[in-house]
């Protein structure tokens, strides 16, 4: 057999079993296991040197490794609605000003939206179309409580108004925000409220672009700076809170781009950043 030419490409040298495993550690997979056996190893020397150290039960023990496991896994659209339920409430506007003399007769509705508690104290954000020329605003709280509202600010330029509910549930909860400075385009979103009325509803999807325009369908206004997003809303999503998958609110919906009259959703949404919808009632949103 002839010797091989000095010049000759050489075979590239195969990869080693630990190469490839390396390898694959470094995906994006990978990283989970690796962090969640992280976690569960963890737990398990913790729980075991405070077992010794305190006498606690093997019940115990284990309640402790799966709150370990618990807090490794990735958050969900189910985590981010669990945090922020008892913050959202259903937002109805009512052409007259009282409520109808005959027991047991139906006022209509003017309009049907959804707002969003920042602050315990009775405090929602909604949009300001979901209640204009609304002679009378009642809000529902997540517990059920039923809640005569007043409108005490308005910010046209955002589409923003903002509500006092007159009576609270014992429980009531506000909302956490969160700065959309490092929000971008990608990032994982949850969308809460009542389309047509019907909810509360739950729908994911994704930031879609920043600093949008949008142009009312009525054209009244141009609403600038803000978020775009995929997340399914229709007609009663509208004043509703728009979050990241760990419950913080981020912007509130204001409206869905749809080049038919029926304006049902076909992908593009749009929410006010926080920021600026925070700045309505005259406090910091962080």
């Amino acid at each position: 057999m002839a010797p091989r030419s000095p010049d000759a490409p050489r075979k590239p040298a195969r990869p080693s079993r630990f190469s490839r495993l390396f390898a694959r550690l470094q995906s994006p997979r990978g990283l989970l296991v690796v962090a969640v056996l992280a976690s569960l190893l963890a737990g398990l020397a913790l729980g075991l040197v405070l077992s010794r150290g305190t006498g606690l039960s093997a019940k115990q023990i284990e309640a402790f490794v799966q709150k370990s496991i618990d807090a490794s896994r990735p958050l969900t659209a189910a985590d981010a609605y669990e945090t922020v339920r008892k913050s959202v409430v259903r937002v109805r506007g009512f052409a007259k000003a009282e409520k109808p003399e005959v027991e047991g007769e139906a006022e209509p509705e003017y309009n049907v939206g959804t707002g969003v508690v920042i602050k315990d104290s009775g405090i929602i954000l909604t949009n300001l179309h979901v209640v204009f020329g609304a002679r009378r605003v009642e809000v529902i709280f997540e517990d059920g409580t039923v809640s005569e509202a007043s409108v005490t600010g308005v910010r046209a330029e955002h589409d923003l108004a903002v509500l006092q509910a007159k009576t609270l549930p014992d429980d009531l909860e506000a909302a956490t925000m969160a700065s959309t400075a490092n929000l971008a385009p990608g990032d994982a979103v949850v969308a809460v409220g009542f389309p047509f009325g019907i909810g509360p509803s739950v729908s994911a999807g994704v930031v879609s672009g920043l600093r949008r325009e949008f142009r009312s369908p009525e054209g009244e206004r141009v609403l600038t700076n803000l978020i775009q997003f995929d997340a399914a809303a229709n007609p009663g999503n509208s004043g509703g809170p728009l979050i990241t998958l760990s419950g913080e609110v981020i912007g509130i919906v204001t409206g869905v781009l749809n080049p038919t009259k029926e304006r049902f959703f076909v992908g593009i949404g749009f929410a006010v950043p926080i920021e600026n919808a925070a700045a309505a009632v005259g406090m910091p949103p962080f």
